[in-house]
């Protein structure tokens, strides 16, 4: 449900998936170089590269070179890029229809179990779904 409401907001400003992650990433305060963009998005340079050109062809980015090393390329957000930037900030932080269907009780409820479930999680430990099916036949 969150991937399709994630989906959703990104097609109604005209980007793909990868160029929203991306935008939503760079800090309009901060150019950063692409090879943090690769390393952040966990993908190849050239990859970036692409996201750059689209990004970049429609105004929200731009490309400079580093003040200490020309060879290092800096992406910048643009005014346009922090208008959409913005935007897509202001949508992604509003709750999903099927969070928004919910009293406030409810929301405060969920967030609270939320919170709860995830406050001694162990980021490397996945539990698989043997685990959660023995879980199931034993309750």
């Amino acid at each position: 449900a969150i991937r399709g409401y994630m989906m959703a907001v990104w097609a109604d400003l005209e980007l793909t998936p990868a160029q929203g992650r991306l935008l939503q990433y760079l800090d309009p305060k901060r150019p950063v170089p692409m090879s943090e963009l690769a390393d952040v998005h966990c993908c190849d340079a050239s990859n970036i590269t692409g996201l750059v050109d689209k990004l970049e062809a429609r105004g929200l980015i731009e490309r400079a070179a580093s003040p200490t090393d020309r060879r290092v390329k800096m992406i910048a957000v643009t005014r346009a890029g922090v208008a959409l930037r913005s935007t897509l900030l202001d949508r992604i932080g509003q709750p999903p229809p099927f969070i928004a269907s919910l009293s406030a009780t409810e929301q405060e409820t969920l967030r609270d179990l939320l919170l709860k479930a995830t406050q001694n999680v162990d980021p490397g430990h996945q539990p698989s779904n043997g685990s959660i099916d023995a879980h199931r036949r034993e309750h």
